[in-house]
């Protein structure tokens, strides 16, 4: 197993989005259990030009972390019930995000939080060096599909169609 490196997070948002597909998120609970999990499914946001990302209006208290340096996370609270998990991915002041949508185990972003007692304590948090939070390479190659992203029906068209979400095929 090796953890995913810095390096790596600082990629493009639509290099490290289809990578992550495979890959093992693993969560260290406060009582010590380590929980790891299959990505299954992601979303790529990219930039302020990208009608869906949360960086389209420009950099806000909400957002800031998509602005950080690729590695860290964006965690924030959808509909007022479900946090969601982003990893933020590219240079810094580019913001660039991937929602982690699903693992084998937990089917939806909310789900898969609230499973894995993630929040928004773990806002910001670096990847590369957390003991609490991260990712792990364990070698599996996998096939994916992409399709439309889910819930952005205030996006453009364009943006709202365009295939930046990655799903890993069974």
């Amino acid at each position: 197993m090796k953890k995913l490196s810095t390096k790596f997070y600082t990629q493009n948002v639509l290099e490290v989005a289809p990578q992550l597909i495979g890959k093992l998120l693993v969560r260290k609970l406060n009582d010590g259990t380590i929980i790891k999990t299959r990505i299954t499914e992601t979303e790529a946001y990219k930039g302020e030009e990208d009608t869906a990302c949360h960086a389209r209006f420009g950099k806000t208290k909400r957002n800031q972390n998509m602005y950080e340096s690729g590695g860290i996370t964006y965690i924030y609270l959808c509909y007022g019930i479900h946090h969601l998990l982003n990893v933020i991915t590219g240079k810094k002041d580019e913001p660039q995000a991937v929602l982690i949508r699903a693992t084998e185990d937990y089917n939806g972003p909310g789900k898969l939080t609230k499973a894995l007692s993630i929040d928004k304590t773990l806002n910001g948090l670096d990847l590369s060096a957390s003991d609490e939070l991260w990712i792990e390479d364990d070698g599996l190659k996998v096939e994916y599909i992409t399709d439309k992203r889910v819930g952005i029906d205030y996006a453009c068209d364009y943006y709202r169609n365009i295939n930046w979400r990655f799903i890993m095929k069974k």
